[in-house]
């Protein structure tokens, strides 16, 4: 059986080695980055395979290598991939509809909000979170509250210069709800 794991990393190099060749021959970022107005609607896609940098495509391997192998055995291929893409796409869209309406034009690129959405997916959908859940009883509104505080946390912890904080926090949300809803079980 094939990982998705690892042939996500090989999709994140070889969009990388793409991004490098097309620069070389003038085509720029704005090809593979997310950015409204939605131009080119591909970059919904090629926005959460692509990476700015080296150093950007490594945090973000590393990341997916920890959650994504222990996750990959609890789902098939195509709902791993769907959700990483689907995730990462929406975590993108929302970061860059976000920047436009509080006045700062953004572009994205990376896979972090998918990632984090794996995190969120593997927090809020295993037997130990879903039995303490149950034992707290928490009203629906305490649960939102409880869902957007986890949210905050691990933004605030992912924070840093250039960092995507709204794609952050949504793919904490996305994750973390599709974790209780179980959505990648087979």
């Amino acid at each position: 059986m094939r990982s998705p794991t690892v042939e996500l990393l090989g999709v994140f190099a070889g969009v990388f080695v793409l991004q490098q060749v097309a620069g070389l021959v003038g085509v720029g970022p704005a090809w593979f980055a997310l950015a409204v107005p939605l131009a080119r609607p591909w970059t919904l896609v090629t926005s959460v395979y692509a990476h700015a940098s080296l150093s950007h495509l490594v945090a973000n391997a590393v990341a997916l290598v920890l959650v994504g192998l222990p996750l990959e055995r609890f789902t098939t291929r195509a709902r791993f991939h769907t959700f990483v893409l689907v995730t990462g796409a929406v975590a993108g869209l929302v970061e860059v509809v976000v920047g436009s309406l509080t006045g700062g034009a953004v572009a994205v690129v990376g896979a972090s909000g998918a990632i984090l959405a794996l995190y969120g997916y593997v927090l809020a959908g295993n037997p130990l979170s879903g039995g303490l859940l149950a034992r707290l009883d928490l009203s629906r509104r305490a649960s939102i509250l409880v869902l957007v505080l986890v949210a905050l946390a691990v933004t605030v912890v992912t924070a840093g210069t250039g960092v995507a904080l709204v794609a952050h926090f949504t793919g904490v949300v996305l994750g973390t709800v599709a974790g209780r809803l179980r959505l990648l079980r087979t």
